[in-house]
């Protein structure tokens, strides 16, 4: 196989990882191909919320202003008990007062839009015969100069790198990790099972008549949440601009488990835990749950929208922490779990790809060690926010201090996380550059100014050469 000229990528997995690396390397022509293991890519979940870490990055991509139709901008989170009372503003999420400034300091909105909504768009970016639909891989192998692999079909691939954009329970992690294991490389830490301490059950409903549910007129999307206290629950309404209502509920577990753990427990039982079963069975002990959506004088139960949300987009799944050591070991690399940080994930590795110098294997490895010095880190200190701001669901002591703490918590000192926060607004070095918006700086990374210093390069080239 030829070193120079464009690496051949090939992508397994098309959730949002691997539609967004898809669609980045699409604006380059770096040859790529995106295996998904089910027949169809029905995008399952609730909503999602879209801001200023993705925005400017959706502004090169050109659908920047599809994603604001289709989205519908929110200035407020809602929290209430389980008696509906509201909570203080400040107690989960800044509202209206702080996001205002923040949206001043990075020069973007915030918006909630429907996860399969989301994919749809991500997805149309993507030519069709790029994405090869029942591809389960089973096998995968190197040689210096490729990675092949094998599909379920008796199929196979070859490339110059392999992306694992397949999810937590990633089957091109569990070939690399096996692989690593036999030969004594992979850490101890790596080897252990995923743990979670919550499940979740997640869907959205067909479309609701505003004029049966008021709710939905509001010119900004309702993300309205329930805190339990007696009960071992947190749940969700968000309203959209299709005028449906996405929800979520959270069961809060007694014990951190995993879900080799959980599958023992229902070995003997027809009933998986993460069957159509045990969604229903999980709808039907929590419907009774009222809502903060109000219908005439009655409040809307969590059953209302379970009603008129169709069953084969309800779904059970389970909300795991864990951040791995190993990311890539010779032409295989992984793609974070999470929506966001899948998609800077894409973008870090693309940028990347965009300024290698050729497809050696030393040039490979070197790609590989920059993409996991820079994005490892970014996904534990997510890890680390999301544990901290994740302590106010516990039932404990230490929940009761977290509530105590972000219902006082000054506007100034919310400001301030949140700016933190948004500061991470990566672009695509290999595209032009979207102005900067707002009054804070935006975050630099090594993989965007390697990429931007080849785009410059290559512009000069051009403008010399005509």
């Amino acid at each position: 196989m030829m070193t120079k000229g464009k690496p051949t990528v090939l992508i397994v997995g098309a959730g949002l990882g691997g539609l967004m690396l898809g669609a980045l390397l699409e604006k380059i022509d770096i040859p790529y191909v995106i295996f998904e293991r089910t027949s169809s890519i029905k995008s399952l979940g609730s909503a999602i919320s879209i801001g200023s870490p993705l925005l400017a990055l959706f502004q090169q991509l050109g659908i920047y202003d599809e994603l604001v139709r289709l989205g519908l901008r929110y200035t407020a989170i809602a929290a209430h008990k389980e008696n509906l009372e509201p909570y203080p503003l400040q107690d989960f999420t800044p509202l209206e007062e702080m996001y205002i400034p923040v949206a001043l300091q990075t020069g973007y909105a915030q918006y909630i839009i429907a996860r399969p909504i989301l994919y749809d768009l991500l997805q149309r970016q993507i030519p069709e015969h790029k994405i090869l639909l029942k591809k389960r891989i089973l096998t995968i192998s190197e040689e210096d100069d490729k990675v092949t692999i094998q599909a379920a079909d008796n199929t196979a691939y070859e490339g110059d790198l392999l992306v694992g954009a397949d999810g937590a329970y990633s089957a091109v992690r569990q070939r690399l990790y096996e692989k690593l294991k036999v030969k004594g490389l992979l850490p101890k830490v790596d080897d252990e099972e995923l743990p979670f301490n919550c499940t979740c059950l997640v869907g959205q409903t067909t479309y609701m008549d505003p004029e049966e549910f008021p709710v939905l007129k509001n010119p900004c999307s309702q993300v309205l949440t329930v805190r339990g206290i007696e009960l071992p629950y947190t749940w969700l309404v968000f309203t959209t601009a299709q005028n449906t209502c996405c929800w979520m509920i959270i069961h809060h577990l007694t014990k951190t488990t995993n879900k080799a753990a959980m599958e023992q427990r229902f070995r003997n039982n027809d009933n998986s835990e993460w069957g159509p079963h045990a969604a229903k069975q999980m709808c039907d002990e929590t419907r009774h749950l009222q809502t903060p959506v109000k219908v005439g004088d009655k409040y809307m139960t969590l059953g209302d929208f379970y009603d008129r949300t169709p069953q084969e987009l309800i779904s059970k799944v389970m909300l795991e922490e864990k951040v791995f050591e190993t990311w890539y070991h010779g032409r295989t690399v992984l793609l974070g779990d999470g929506a966001v940080a899948a998609m800077h994930d894409a973008l870090a590795l693309t940028n990347l790809l965009y300024a290698l110098p050729n497809r050696t294997a030393s040039d490979i490895e070197q790609l590989l060690s920059e993409y996991q010095e820079e994005r490892r880190p970014k996904a534990l200190a997510t890890y680390k926010n999301s544990r901290m701001l994740s302590h106010v669901l516990r039932k404990d002591t230490v929940g009761i201090i977290a509530r105590l703490v972000s219902t006082n918590m000054p506007t100034w000192l919310w400001r301030i996380f949140l700016a933190k926060a948004f500061g991470n607004r990566p672009q695509a070095g290999f595209m032009e550059k979207v102005e900067a918006r707002g009054t804070a700086p935006a975050n630099v990374s090594n993989s965007m100014d390697k990429a931007r210093a080849v785009f410059e390069e290559r512009k000069r080239a051009a403008a010399q050469a005509v």
